[in-house]
């Protein structure tokens, strides 16, 4: 009997680990999702709207999470100041621009677009 349950301990393992592992031809063109944004992943040129966003909230906090074709994902915080997105969970620094109706986040060599609309301000800090 205990080498059955190591045997299932190895498979159990080896499908883990087969999951962890680069899908190459099989990676969807699309993360699943019902709404999606542009985004460059791993240093492309050219965006494509491939990466799905899910919104989360967390008491009075919002949080994206960006998923990618490959099955990674990114995790943001909704500024509430009107600055934009900040990465969440420990994740690298981000580069933001607003660009027009656009608002352009860069970390580590992947780029997204979300739509934005720019906040009126009144000139007091």
């Amino acid at each position: 009997m205990r080498g059955i349950a190591g045997l299932a301990v190895s498979v159990a393992l080896g499908l883990t680990l087969g999951a962890c592992s680069s899908r190459g031809e099989d990676t969807p063109k699309v993360a699943e999702g019902g709404e999606h944004i542009a985004c460059a992943l791993a240093g492309k040129a050219e965006f494509a709207p491939a990466c799905a966003v899910e919104r989360n909230r967390d008491g009075d906090t919002l949080f994206l999470t960006v998923r990618h074709p490959d099955g990674g994902f990114r995790r943001f915080e909704v500024l509430k100041d009107g600055r934009g997105l900040a990465p969440a969970d420990g994740m690298k620094p981000a580069d933001v621009k607003l660009s027009g109706d656009l608002l352009e986040v860069t970390i580590d060599g992947d780029r997204y677009r979300f739509p934005a609309t720019a906040a009126k301000h009144d000139g007091k800090p």
